[in-house]
């Protein structure tokens, strides 16, 4: 398996988790641990410069589909 196409099963993987479960990957929750570990670390990659051309619009959504389940103070 290539790193291009590792990449493309993981981000396929994060997509499904999101659209079936409608919250992000926890961070207190062991089996969501390495879903947001890969999203921290692209993310990371995207704002350094060093993520790959055609990894970027596709990484883009996925960023705006978290925007929506992002967690919200409760006081507000």
């Amino acid at each position: 398996m290539t790193q291009d196409e590792r990449w493309n099963t993981r981000y396929e993987e994060v997509k499904k988790f999101i659209e079936t479960n409608k919250h992000n990957p926890s961070r207190y929750r062991i089996e969501e641990h390495d879903m947001l570990n890969w999203l921290k670390a692209n993310r990371k990659a995207l704002n350094a410069g060093r993520m790959k051309e055609e990894r970027v619009e596709k990484f883009k959504e996925l960023l705006a589909m978290t925007e929506l389940y992002r967690r919200k103070n409760q006081y507000e």
